[in-house]
């Protein structure tokens, strides 16, 4: 055999190697981006069903003449707001997150004034449509809240998966960047200052 050959061999053998890890690499990369992705929208798709019901929600305590218009109207412009602020998944930066996240924590204030002053209204607190309502929200918001941990899941596969050495060097070829996960809102930490007026 020619002392030549076994170079060549080697050197052949090393090109198919690194072309496969690459591919592989880059696919894998891929699906787990896009997998990643379709959490987000599955993220979205959970508020857009609280919106719907809010819309319903909102509908059914308008039918309460004297219930009080300023926290309806509160309510109809965080609703318009949140369904305002949308993120395509290929642009989850902090900032389009922090805004996205603002409008439904807005959104979220804004229900739950609602929910609380619906104590002082017995007729609307017995009626069927509002129970069922406000029933299918707390279950929405359960939802949510596990659409927005599956999502850091997925998010915490694929940046795994970009960022340990070797792959972080292909990464940045193939131009891979990292996700941004989901996060509280800020003082989420902190237990809320709960006062109750018996007067």
């Amino acid at each position: 055999m020619k002392k030549w050959l076994i170079p060549v061999l080697v050197i052949g053998v090393l090109v198919v190697g690194i072309y496969k890890w690459a591919v592989g690499f880059n696919n894998q990369a891929v699906v787990l981006q896009e997998d990643a992705k379709t959490t987000w929208s599955n993220v979205e798709s959970a508020y857009q069903r609280r919106n719907d019901l809010i819309g319903n929600l909102v509908k059914t305590v308008k039918g309460a003449a004297d219930f009080e218009k300023s926290t309806l109207t509160e309510v109809i412009n965080a609703r318009a707001k949140a369904t305002s602020v949308n993120i395509n998944a290929g642009d989850l930066t902090p900032e389009n997150m922090a805004q996205f996240q603002k409008a439904q924590s807005g959104l979220t204030g804004a229900l739950s004034k609602l929910l609380v002053s619906v104590e002082r209204y017995p007729d609307l607190k017995a009626n069927k449509n509002f129970l069922e309502l406000q029933s299918q929200l707390e279950g929405t918001e359960n939802r949510i809240n596990v659409a927005r941990d599956r999502f850091n899941e997925g998010v915490n596969v694929y940046n795994k998966h970009i960022r340990v050495f070797p792959n972080s060097f292909l990464a940045g070829i193939f131009n891979f960047n990292a996700m941004n996960r989901y996060k509280s809102n800020p003082g989420s930490e902190n237990a809320p200052n709960v006062e109750f007026d018996f007067n």
